[in-house]
């Protein structure tokens, strides 16, 4: 059975010493958390399939004395995953905290999606963390204090016309979660789930544009603070369940979403 964790003060950097990984992290959110969390002094492998852009936020990141490395990372690929976990393994000997972030849209329904949106997304945003959570296990329960974040969406909560390949793997991220948490859980690893709403990215920007003209202003007027939201408002909370100010929260739902839900 885990041990209540000691009390810690809040230091100025608030991962200090951690050894992080965010798989799609050369890009949109996920560059936007390897930004903040190595700022507040993580050590961050930045782990992308997009290998230019990548080492671009990488090296941008190490010109500013922030320790970020870059690694390939195919997150359907457990061969790719196996090798990233065997240069922590000899590089570092634990994970601290593990952040699922990489992940696909899908806009479709049942009748118009194909097999091979299907799989694909359910492969990128589903099984990834599946198969990154088996190989990076070990190490994640040698970590200090270890947390995983496993980035969802409001879509893995609530329903709505359209998105079911992305609804379907977004939903599953939700329960995945909430049973790695009870499995866990007696190891002293915590495991929560982040819910982002609309957030300004490259990926909003495409959902936009599959939608009907006018619709980023008829969701602004749903949402009560008005606006999208940056992603390193993602990040904030991404960095409090990353820390030990989070010590007692494993198994929840952190929605980031300007109070769209309060509203449905």
């Amino acid at each position: 059975m885990s041990q209540p964790r000691k009390k810690q003060n809040v230091r100025a950097g608030r991962v200090a010493g951690k050894i992080i990984l965010v798989s799609g992290g050369a890009s949109g959110m996920g560059a936007a958390h390897v930004t903040r969390l190595s700022e507040e002094g993580g050590t961050v492998y930045l782990a992308d399939r997009d290998v230019e852009r990548g080492k671009q936020l990488a090296a941008e990141l190490a010109a500013r004395q922030l320790d970020v490395r870059f690694v390939e990372l195919d997150v359907t690929d457990e061969t790719s995953w196996r090798a990233v976990a065997s240069l922590i393994t000899n590089e570092k000997g634990r994970l601290d905290v593990l952040i699922h972030n990489a992940g696909v849209l899908s806009l479709s329904s049942p009748e118009e999606a194909t097999d091979e949106e299907w799989e694909r997304t359910i492969a990128i945003n589903q099984t990834g963390i599946f198969r990154g959570t088996r190989a990076l296990m070990p190490l994640v329960r040698l970590g200090r204090s270890p947390s995983i974040i496993n980035i969802s969406s409001i879509f893995g909560l609530i329903g709505a016309a359209g998105y079911f390949a992305y609804m379907a793997s977004k939903g599953a991220v939700t329960l995945m979660t909430k049973s790695m948490a009870a499995t866990y859980g007696p190891e002293g690893i915590r495991c929560n789930s982040v819910h982002p709403g609309y957030i300004s990215t490259p990926m909003l920007e495409q959902e936009m544009r599959g939608l009907p003209a006018g619709s980023a202003e008829a969701i602004h007027g749903q949402i009560p603070l008005r606006r999208f939201a940056d992603p390193s408002e993602v990040s904030a909370a991404v960095l409090f369940l990353a820390s030990d100010e989070a010590s007692y929260v494993s198994g929840a739902e952190i929605v980031v979403d300007g109070g769209l839900l309060c509203c449905r």
